[in-house]
């Protein structure tokens, strides 16, 4: 029953080694290359939604 504490807590040690490790910069463009939530989440259907509704926004302007 021990046992499986121990592997979680090398794990996570492993974990936090690899991340204090691992240098700023990668950390900051590994950040910066995330998609979208909405993207991920939904796929194409807020692009296609939002493109959608500004063209109806402009053509009821006219």
């Amino acid at each position: 029953m021990a046992s499986g504490g121990d592997d979680l807590v090398k794990y996570i040690t492993e974990k936090v080694v690899v991340y204090m490790e691992d240098p700023k910069a990668s950390r900051e463009r590994r950040k910066a290359e995330k998609q979208p939530w909405s993207e991920k989440w939904f796929g194409m259907l807020p692009l296609g939604w939002s493109i959608w509704r500004s063209k109806w926004s402009r053509s009821s302007k006219k």
